[in-house]
């Protein structure tokens, strides 16, 4: 470290406090936790469930597809609970026969446990539903084919299937209960399927960015290790 006269120069000690923040605000943030509706895709080999990397509007799953939905509370990806029950397009499906022109997906329905249900509520039996969809639908046509009444909120996410949950959609949960800040109040029913992208999937711990504090405080040790520097060249100017 730069030293005049035995003193740290202004600018040395301008460095050092940024540094400081910089260690203090760049640390790992611990991420929310949230009570949503998960979106699954079966494994090509049927050997277990893959999170989906689309949302259920744009996903257009093929005839013989296997796809769940699991209403729990998580972090994200890493942490969320599987679709429980059967999930064999050929126990599914087989009283429904194919049509030209048409497709036939199998939807696992879990609507989780009573430790993930609003307060409240009481979360129904899993099922399973066959969709014989037009060949060209979307996971979420094929949704409302078989789950009604399904609930979006005004951003479009999915927030009940079948009616489950009657109200809340993807809020963030705390150790004292959910965060008032993240809770929406939709409670219109729809039978829209023009659900977003992100809308199941959309809280995943893959999708953190930089804390809004590190800009700021960056900005604020950028100012003050502007003035540290002008002062100091006003000294060795004087």
């Amino acid at each position: 470290m730069t030293r005049t006269g035995g003193r740290v120069t202004a600018a040395s000690a301008a460095t050092l406090l940024l540094l400081c923040v910089l260690v203090g605000l760049g640390g790992p943030a611990h991420a929310a936790a949230y009570r949503y509706w998960s979106f699954w895709d079966r494994g090509a080999d049927g050997s277990g469930w893959v999170y989906a990397t689309q949302g259920p509007s744009t996903a257009r799953p093929s005839d013989g597809d296997v796809q769940g939905f699991r209403f729990a509370v998580s972090k994200g990806s890493d942490d969320a609970a599987e679709p429980r029950g059967a999930a064999r397009f050929d126990a599914i499906c087989s009283g429904t026969a194919a049509r030209d022109g048409q497709k036939r997906i199998a939807l696992v329905l879990d609507f989780g446990t009573a430790a993930d249900a609003p307060t409240g509520e009481t979360p129904p039996p899993a099922r399973t539903a066959c969709a014989r969809v037009p060949s060209d639908a979307t996971t979420a046509d094929a949704l409302a084919a078989v789950a009604k009444p399904l609930r979006y909120d005004t951003n479009a996410l999915l927030c009940a299937i079948a009616g489950y949950p009657r109200k809340g959609c993807g809020e963030a949960i705390t150790d004292d209960g959910p965060d008032a800040s993240g809770t929406s109040d939709a409670t219109g029913t729809s039978d829209a399927t023009d659900d977003s992208a992100a809308s199941d999937n959309a809280r995943t711990s893959d999708e953190k960015g930089p804390s809004v504090g590190l800009f700021v405080g960056v900005g604020a040790v950028a100012a003050l290790g502007a003035a540290a520097a002008w002062q100091a060249g006003r000294r060795r100017r004087g």
